[in-house]
């Protein structure tokens, strides 16, 4: 039976202020960014097989901050190379955000963007309607295949695109951390299936493994301080709850009973753990990487 509680994508202001005051209140950018200053670099080295010419899709790019970091570290690994990147991206608030950036900087000459308000899926049925032809020769995926309805067949699609020296980055919740205990206890109850989805890189790494598609798997270590959530009334709690659970106003919205248990179970050591008075929630990444098919 469907949930009644409102998903809280459906807000597109309320889900910012949550998602903006998750990143206040977690490690997730710096885990990220360490990824991309230690291990990325390697991954591009071989990405384009010594082409002149590089073309690259970012996937839910968001305001570009992590887009922009990746496309730096693309250039330091081939120096001489232009780029055409593709940004793919729902939301317009976020685009405006991205396009912003890109104007102040100083150093995308070498760039060229298509910026493309519209979900993943949209993007692959205009892709398929154009009939392109196009290879690309880095895709990057970062946290956002919870937003699409078959996540099976995106990473298909996009993986079918790379070139052959192509590779296909996907970033999600790691199946370590807290959400998927989470996620894995209340999925019914909580995830709204039209709109966001409970999948972590254990989910993807069994789809490539019942495929036969080989990856290389990266796990990073990351916590979100979640105290404020056990605090009754606490506004910015309340806010990071909304986010927890994907729910749109989840205090006053779930049962008595569902409230309880989350809060149990947020604050169980599968989930969380206390120090300093703090309660820190498990927040741990996966990467996965994907060489091109005909690699």
């Amino acid at each position: 039976m469907a949930s009644p509680l409102r998903c809280l994508v459906e807000d597109d202001d309320k889900y910012q202020q949550a998602f903006h005051l998750f990143l206040e209140r977690s490690s997730e950018h710096q885990c990220m960014r360490d990824f991309i200053n230690n291990i990325l670099p390697d991954i591009l080295s071989s990405v384009g097989g010594g082409k002149s010419h590089l073309d690259v899709i970012g996937v839910g790019s968001g305001d570009g901050d992590i887009d922009l970091e990746i496309l730096s570290k693309l250039r330091l690994k081939h120096p001489e190379v232009t780029v055409h990147n593709d940004v793919v991206e729902p939301s317009g608030y976020q685009l405006r955000r991205y396009r912003g950036t890109v104007a102040q900087k100083q150093d995308l000459d070498h760039v060229t963007f298509d910026w493309n308000k519209m979900t993943a899926s949209e993007f692959a049925e205009d892709w398929k309607a154009k009939k392109a032809t196009k290879k690309v020769d880095f895709i990057h995926m970062i946290q956002m295949l919870y937003y699409v309805k078959d996540v099976g067949a995106t990473v298909d699609f996009f993986h079918s695109l790379l070139d052959k020296s192509g590779k296909l980055l996907i970033l999600l919740v790691s199946g370590e951390s807290g959400w998927e205990k989470l996620w894995r206890t209340y999925k019914t109850d909580l995830c709204n299936s039209e709109l966001s989805q409970c999948v972590t890189t254990a989910d993807i790494k069994s789809i490539l493994d019942s495929r036969g598609v080989s990856y290389k798997n990266y796990e990073l270590i990351s916590q979100m301080d979640i105290t404020e959530c056990f605090t009754p009334g606490d506004e910015k709690g309340e806010l990071l709850l909304d986010f927890l659970t994907e729910v749109l106003d989840f205090s006053n919205s779930a049962s008595p009973e569902l409230k309880e248990g989350v809060l149990k179970l947020l604050r169980h050591p599968d989930c969380s753990v206390e120090s300093g008075g703090r309660v820190l929630f498990n927040n741990n990444l996966g990467v996965i990487v994907l060489d091109s098919i005909t690699a």
